[in-house]
Protein backbone atom coordinates (compact mmCIF):
# COMPACT_ATOMS: atom_id res chain seq x y z
CA UNK A 1 0.00 0.00 0.00
CA UNK A 2 1.41 3.40 -0.89
CA UNK A 3 -0.21 6.50 -0.95
CA UNK A 4 0.01 9.19 -4.50
CA UNK A 5 -0.99 12.62 -5.61
CA UNK A 6 -3.54 12.48 -7.96
CA UNK A 7 -4.28 15.67 -9.83
CA UNK A 8 -7.48 17.07 -9.55
CA UNK A 9 -9.56 17.97 -12.27
CA UNK A 10 -10.24 21.46 -11.55
CA UNK A 11 -8.51 23.86 -8.65
CA UNK A 12 -9.84 23.29 -5.30
CA UNK A 13 -11.41 26.37 -4.06
CA UNK A 14 -12.71 24.63 -0.34
CA UNK A 15 -8.30 24.21 0.07
CA UNK A 16 -7.54 27.21 -1.25
CA UNK A 17 -9.20 28.66 1.91
CA UNK A 18 -8.49 25.72 4.33
CA UNK A 19 -4.43 25.36 3.50
CA UNK A 20 -3.08 28.33 5.79
CA UNK A 21 -5.15 26.84 8.62
CA UNK A 22 -4.23 23.79 8.67
CA UNK A 23 -0.58 24.93 7.78
CA UNK A 24 -0.56 27.12 10.66
CA UNK A 25 -2.19 24.22 13.19
CA UNK A 26 0.42 21.61 11.59
CA UNK A 27 3.09 24.21 12.83
CA UNK A 28 1.79 24.40 16.55
CA UNK A 29 1.90 20.92 16.35
CA UNK A 30 5.15 20.44 15.15
CA UNK A 31 6.32 23.53 17.38
CA UNK A 32 5.01 21.50 20.22
CA UNK A 33 7.26 18.06 18.97
CA UNK A 34 10.35 20.44 18.98
CA UNK A 35 10.04 22.21 22.40
CA UNK A 36 9.45 18.81 23.92
CA UNK A 37 12.73 16.99 21.79
CA UNK A 38 15.04 20.10 23.17
CA UNK A 39 13.53 19.71 27.02
CA UNK A 40 10.89 22.10 27.29
CA UNK A 41 7.97 21.95 28.66
CA UNK A 42 5.62 22.10 25.27
CA UNK A 43 2.56 23.22 26.30
CA UNK A 44 3.92 26.10 28.51
CA UNK A 45 5.94 27.03 25.70
CA UNK A 46 3.82 27.05 23.28
CA UNK A 47 1.52 29.54 25.27
CA UNK A 48 4.72 31.84 25.29
CA UNK A 49 5.51 31.58 22.05
CA UNK A 50 1.91 31.90 20.13
CA UNK A 51 -0.75 33.40 23.16
CA UNK A 52 1.47 35.82 25.20
CA UNK A 53 1.95 38.24 22.54
CA UNK A 54 -1.95 38.99 22.79
CA UNK A 55 -2.17 39.14 26.39
CA UNK A 56 -1.57 42.82 27.23
CA UNK A 57 -2.27 46.26 25.54
CA UNK A 58 1.43 46.78 25.20
CA UNK A 59 2.16 43.44 23.82
CA UNK A 60 -1.20 44.07 21.04
CA UNK A 61 0.99 47.27 20.19
CA UNK A 62 4.15 45.64 19.84
CA UNK A 63 2.43 43.18 17.46
CA UNK A 64 0.80 45.71 15.10
CA UNK A 65 4.72 47.39 15.07
CA UNK A 66 6.27 44.52 13.73
CA UNK A 67 3.44 43.77 11.67
CA UNK A 68 4.13 47.44 9.99
CA UNK A 69 7.07 46.64 7.48
CA UNK A 70 5.83 42.70 6.98
CA UNK A 71 1.73 44.15 5.28
CA UNK A 72 4.45 46.91 3.77
CA UNK A 73 6.75 44.09 2.03
CA UNK A 74 4.16 41.37 1.63
CA UNK A 75 2.16 43.26 -0.62
CA UNK A 76 4.14 44.47 -3.20
CA UNK A 77 5.76 40.76 -3.25
CA UNK A 78 2.15 39.49 -3.53
CA UNK A 79 1.69 42.00 -6.60
CA UNK A 80 4.97 40.65 -8.10
CA UNK A 81 4.50 36.60 -7.37
CA UNK A 82 0.70 37.18 -9.02
CA UNK A 83 2.81 38.25 -11.89
CA UNK A 84 5.04 35.05 -11.58
CA UNK A 85 7.95 37.51 -11.03
CA UNK A 86 10.00 36.17 -8.60
CA UNK A 87 11.81 39.03 -6.25
CA UNK A 88 13.64 37.27 -3.42
CA UNK A 89 15.26 40.34 -2.46
CA UNK A 90 13.18 41.97 -0.61
CA UNK A 91 15.42 42.47 2.24
CA UNK A 92 17.83 44.31 0.55
CA UNK A 93 15.55 46.42 -0.77
CA UNK A 94 14.71 47.44 2.30
CA UNK A 95 18.52 48.29 3.51
CA UNK A 96 18.83 50.03 0.78
CA UNK A 97 15.86 52.01 0.90
CA UNK A 98 16.96 52.39 4.70
CA UNK A 99 20.24 54.14 3.67
CA UNK A 100 18.12 56.68 1.00
CA UNK A 101 15.85 57.90 3.16
CA UNK A 102 18.90 58.12 6.33
CA UNK A 103 20.83 60.97 3.93
CA UNK A 104 18.54 63.41 4.88
CA UNK A 105 19.45 63.05 8.66
CA UNK A 106 22.86 62.47 8.32
CA UNK A 107 23.58 65.10 5.91
CA UNK A 108 21.26 67.77 6.97
CA UNK A 109 20.79 66.98 10.37
CA UNK A 110 19.26 70.58 11.66
CA UNK A 111 16.55 70.44 8.93
CA UNK A 112 13.38 70.28 10.47
CA UNK A 113 10.01 70.39 9.44
CA UNK A 114 7.54 68.19 7.89
CA UNK A 115 8.71 68.26 4.67
CA UNK A 116 11.51 66.55 6.28
CA UNK A 117 9.69 63.17 6.55
CA UNK A 118 8.24 63.62 3.53
CA UNK A 119 11.35 63.82 1.53
CA UNK A 120 13.27 60.84 3.61
CA UNK A 121 9.64 58.32 2.80
CA UNK A 122 10.20 59.47 -0.66
CA UNK A 123 13.90 58.80 -0.58
CA UNK A 124 13.40 55.63 0.82
CA UNK A 125 11.01 54.57 -2.18
CA UNK A 126 13.08 55.96 -4.40
CA UNK A 127 16.36 53.58 -2.77
CA UNK A 128 14.00 50.34 -2.45
CA UNK A 129 13.14 50.67 -6.82
CA UNK A 130 16.64 51.31 -7.55
CA UNK A 131 17.92 48.63 -5.98
CA UNK A 132 14.78 46.43 -7.05
CA UNK A 133 15.76 47.98 -11.16
CA UNK A 134 18.84 45.71 -11.21
CA UNK A 135 17.69 42.50 -11.09
CA UNK A 136 14.84 43.78 -13.46
CA UNK A 137 17.21 45.02 -16.04
CA UNK A 138 19.16 41.85 -16.02
CA UNK A 139 16.39 39.74 -16.35
CA UNK A 140 14.97 41.84 -19.26
CA UNK A 141 18.26 42.40 -21.37
CA UNK A 142 20.41 39.49 -20.55
CA UNK A 143 17.95 36.45 -19.22
CA UNK A 144 19.37 36.66 -15.89
CA UNK A 145 17.57 34.82 -13.44
CA UNK A 146 16.07 37.38 -11.33
CA UNK A 147 16.04 35.02 -7.89
CA UNK A 148 19.69 34.79 -7.72
CA UNK A 149 20.41 37.76 -9.08
CA UNK A 150 17.60 40.16 -6.38
CA UNK A 151 19.08 37.58 -3.59
CA UNK A 152 22.55 37.86 -4.16
CA UNK A 153 22.08 41.97 -4.16
CA UNK A 154 20.87 41.22 -0.54
CA UNK A 155 23.91 40.67 0.97
CA UNK A 156 26.01 43.90 -1.21
CA UNK A 157 23.38 46.25 0.85
CA UNK A 158 23.91 44.28 4.03
CA UNK A 159 27.58 45.31 3.78
CA UNK A 160 27.22 48.51 2.20
CA UNK A 161 25.23 49.40 5.48
CA UNK A 162 28.05 47.96 7.69
CA UNK A 163 31.00 49.58 5.67
CA UNK A 164 28.70 53.00 5.76
CA UNK A 165 28.09 52.78 9.58
CA UNK A 166 31.24 51.82 10.78
CA UNK A 167 33.26 53.89 7.87
CA UNK A 168 31.80 57.22 6.56
CA UNK A 169 28.82 57.41 8.45
CA UNK A 170 29.69 56.90 11.81
CA UNK A 171 28.40 59.52 14.53
CA UNK A 172 31.60 61.17 15.28
CA UNK A 173 30.03 61.93 19.11
CA UNK A 174 28.87 57.83 19.28
CA UNK A 175 32.12 56.87 21.32
CA UNK A 176 33.53 54.58 18.30
CA UNK A 177 30.20 52.79 17.97
CA UNK A 178 29.02 51.18 14.96
CA UNK A 179 26.08 53.87 13.91
CA UNK A 180 24.84 56.89 12.74
CA UNK A 181 23.71 60.11 14.02
CA UNK A 182 20.04 59.55 15.61
CA UNK A 183 17.38 60.93 13.88
CA UNK A 184 15.10 63.55 15.87
CA UNK A 185 12.04 65.33 16.35
CA UNK A 186 10.81 65.46 12.54
CA UNK A 187 13.16 62.93 11.26
CA UNK A 188 11.25 59.91 12.98
CA UNK A 189 7.55 59.01 12.92
CA UNK A 190 5.22 60.62 14.86
CA UNK A 191 3.18 58.19 17.14
CA UNK A 192 -0.06 57.56 18.60
CA UNK A 193 -0.87 57.80 22.13
CA UNK A 194 3.27 58.41 23.19
CA UNK A 195 3.65 55.00 22.96
CA UNK A 196 5.75 53.12 19.87
CA UNK A 197 2.76 52.81 17.67
CA UNK A 198 3.42 55.35 14.85
CA UNK A 199 2.17 56.17 11.67
CA UNK A 200 4.21 53.68 9.42
CA UNK A 201 0.56 51.15 10.21
CA UNK A 202 -1.45 54.19 8.34
CA UNK A 203 1.10 53.48 5.23
CA UNK A 204 0.72 49.71 5.49
CA UNK A 205 -3.01 49.74 5.49
CA UNK A 206 -3.75 52.22 2.72
CA UNK A 207 -0.69 50.60 0.76
CA UNK A 208 -2.72 47.34 0.70
CA UNK A 209 -6.17 48.98 0.17
CA UNK A 210 -4.54 50.44 -2.79
CA UNK A 211 -2.91 47.28 -4.60
CA UNK A 212 -6.27 45.48 -3.66
CA UNK A 213 -8.25 48.13 -5.54
CA UNK A 214 -5.06 47.73 -8.40
CA UNK A 215 -5.69 44.05 -8.72
CA UNK A 216 -9.39 43.71 -8.56
CA UNK A 217 -10.42 47.29 -10.08
CA UNK A 218 -7.73 48.13 -12.82
CA UNK A 219 -6.85 46.99 -16.09
CA UNK A 220 -3.24 46.76 -14.53
CA UNK A 221 -4.65 44.46 -12.11
CA UNK A 222 -5.97 42.11 -15.43
CA UNK A 223 -2.37 42.70 -16.68
CA UNK A 224 -0.86 41.05 -13.56
CA UNK A 225 -3.27 38.08 -12.91
CA UNK A 226 -3.36 37.27 -17.06
CA UNK A 227 0.36 36.86 -17.22
CA UNK A 228 1.06 35.27 -14.78
CA UNK A 229 -1.63 32.94 -14.74
CA UNK A 230 -1.76 32.19 -19.09
CA UNK A 231 2.02 33.93 -20.16
CA UNK A 232 1.25 33.31 -23.57
CA UNK A 233 -2.41 34.20 -23.43
CA UNK A 234 -0.98 37.53 -22.28
CA UNK A 235 1.56 37.63 -24.89
CA UNK A 236 -1.44 37.23 -27.86
CA UNK A 237 -3.56 40.18 -25.77
CA UNK A 238 -0.69 42.74 -26.12
CA UNK A 239 0.69 42.97 -22.41
CA UNK A 240 4.70 42.98 -22.32
CA UNK A 241 6.20 40.49 -19.90
CA UNK A 242 9.09 42.75 -19.69
CA UNK A 243 7.29 45.84 -18.91
CA UNK A 244 5.40 43.56 -16.25
CA UNK A 245 8.43 42.55 -14.82
CA UNK A 246 10.13 46.06 -14.13
CA UNK A 247 6.51 47.20 -13.03
CA UNK A 248 6.09 44.65 -10.13
CA UNK A 249 9.86 44.87 -9.35
CA UNK A 250 9.91 48.78 -9.07
CA UNK A 251 6.57 48.12 -7.26
CA UNK A 252 7.72 45.51 -4.27
CA UNK A 253 11.04 47.27 -4.61
CA UNK A 254 9.63 50.74 -3.56
CA UNK A 255 7.37 49.36 -0.87
CA UNK A 256 10.15 47.28 0.94
CA UNK A 257 12.39 50.42 0.44
CA UNK A 258 9.55 52.45 2.19
CA UNK A 259 9.18 49.93 4.71
CA UNK A 260 13.32 50.35 5.67
CA UNK A 261 12.86 54.01 5.95
CA UNK A 262 9.72 53.68 7.92
CA UNK A 263 11.42 50.90 10.49
CA UNK A 264 14.63 53.44 10.81
CA UNK A 265 12.93 56.48 11.90
CA UNK A 266 11.21 54.70 14.08
CA UNK A 267 11.86 51.61 16.20
CA UNK A 268 15.57 51.83 15.46
CA UNK A 269 16.12 55.79 15.26
CA UNK A 270 19.51 55.52 13.44
CA UNK A 271 21.50 53.32 11.05
CA UNK A 272 23.05 50.42 12.87
CA UNK A 273 24.86 47.38 11.05
CA UNK A 274 21.27 45.55 12.15
CA UNK A 275 18.32 47.10 11.20
CA UNK A 276 15.95 44.11 9.93
CA UNK A 277 15.66 40.92 11.77
CA UNK A 278 14.60 39.50 8.45
CA UNK A 279 11.71 41.32 7.74
CA UNK A 280 12.48 40.75 3.97
CA UNK A 281 12.47 37.23 3.67
CA UNK A 282 9.64 37.03 6.22
CA UNK A 283 7.49 38.59 4.05
CA UNK A 284 7.93 35.64 1.60
CA UNK A 285 5.96 33.92 3.60
CA UNK A 286 3.56 36.50 4.44
CA UNK A 287 2.95 36.88 0.57
CA UNK A 288 2.07 33.17 0.12
CA UNK A 289 -0.05 32.96 3.65
CA UNK A 290 -2.09 35.44 2.69
CA UNK A 291 -2.82 33.78 -0.90
CA UNK A 292 -1.22 36.36 -2.56
CA UNK A 293 -4.05 38.64 -1.88
CA UNK A 294 -3.19 42.08 -0.14
CA UNK A 295 -5.68 42.13 2.17
CA UNK A 296 -4.75 38.82 2.76
CA UNK A 297 -1.43 39.90 3.65
CA UNK A 298 -2.40 42.24 6.49
CA UNK A 299 -4.38 39.18 8.30
CA UNK A 300 -0.76 36.69 7.62
CA UNK A 301 1.59 39.75 8.31
CA UNK A 302 -0.33 40.37 11.90
CA UNK A 303 0.07 35.92 12.41
CA UNK A 304 3.70 36.27 11.69
CA UNK A 305 4.87 38.84 13.62
CA UNK A 306 3.50 36.85 16.79
CA UNK A 307 6.52 34.70 16.01
CA UNK A 308 9.13 37.47 16.67
CA UNK A 309 7.08 38.59 19.67
CA UNK A 310 6.83 34.73 21.00
CA UNK A 311 10.65 34.09 20.10
CA UNK A 312 11.56 37.02 22.14
CA UNK A 313 9.61 36.04 25.26
CA UNK A 314 10.45 32.64 24.80
CA UNK A 315 14.40 33.67 24.97
CA UNK A 316 13.36 35.17 28.41
CA UNK A 317 11.34 32.86 29.56
CA UNK A 318 12.24 29.28 28.40
CA UNK A 319 16.01 30.62 27.34
CA UNK A 320 16.09 29.23 24.26
CA UNK A 321 17.98 30.85 21.06
CA UNK A 322 17.39 33.60 19.58
CA UNK A 323 16.70 31.50 16.09
CA UNK A 324 13.69 30.19 17.69
CA UNK A 325 11.45 32.62 15.54
CA UNK A 326 13.55 31.96 12.65
CA UNK A 327 12.53 27.82 12.92
CA UNK A 328 8.89 28.66 13.39
CA UNK A 329 8.73 30.99 10.55
CA UNK A 330 10.84 28.11 8.26
CA UNK A 331 8.40 25.77 9.86
CA UNK A 332 5.10 27.66 8.49
CA UNK A 333 6.94 28.19 5.22
CA UNK A 334 7.38 24.37 4.69
CA UNK A 335 3.80 23.45 5.85
CA UNK A 336 2.53 25.98 3.36
CA UNK A 337 3.55 24.82 0.72
CA UNK A 338 2.73 21.25 1.74
CA UNK A 339 -0.41 22.34 2.23
CA UNK A 340 -0.77 24.13 -0.99
CA UNK A 341 -0.28 20.62 -3.06
CA UNK A 342 -3.58 19.73 -2.18
CA UNK A 343 -5.63 22.54 -3.82
CA UNK A 344 -3.90 21.04 -6.90
CA UNK A 345 -3.62 17.43 -6.11
CA UNK A 346 -5.66 15.16 -3.61
CA UNK A 347 -4.29 12.08 -1.72
CA UNK A 348 -4.99 8.58 -2.82
CA UNK A 349 -4.32 5.11 -1.31
CA UNK A 350 -2.86 2.69 -3.30
CA UNK A 351 -2.93 -0.89 -2.77
CA UNK A 352 -0.23 -3.07 -4.30
CA UNK A 353 -1.61 -5.37 -6.39
CA UNK A 354 -0.80 -8.69 -4.15
CA UNK A 355 -3.20 -7.12 -1.39
CA UNK A 356 -5.91 -6.42 -3.75
CA UNK A 357 -5.81 -9.96 -4.72
CA UNK A 358 -5.74 -11.25 -1.58
CA UNK A 359 -8.98 -8.90 -0.66
CA UNK A 360 -10.42 -10.47 -3.69
CA UNK A 361 -9.84 -13.46 -2.86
Amino acid sequence: MRIELEKRPERSATMAWASPLIAVMATVVTGGLIFAAIGKPPLQALWIFFLEPFSSLWSLEELVVKATPLILIGVGLSVAYRANVWNIGAEGQFTFGALMGAIVPIFFNSWQSPLTLVVMLALGILGGMIWAAIPAFLKIKAGANEILVSLMLVYVAQLLLDWLVRGPWRDPKGYNFPKSVGFEDWQTMPVFGGGRLNLGIVLALLAAVALAILMRRTMKGFEVRVLGEAPRAGRFAGFSSDRMTLFVFLLSGGLAGLAGIVEVASTVGQLQPNISPGYGFTAIIVAFLGRLDPIGVVVAALMLAVSYLGGEAAQVALGISDKAARVFQGVLLFWVLACDTLIYYRLRIVRSASAAEEGAA
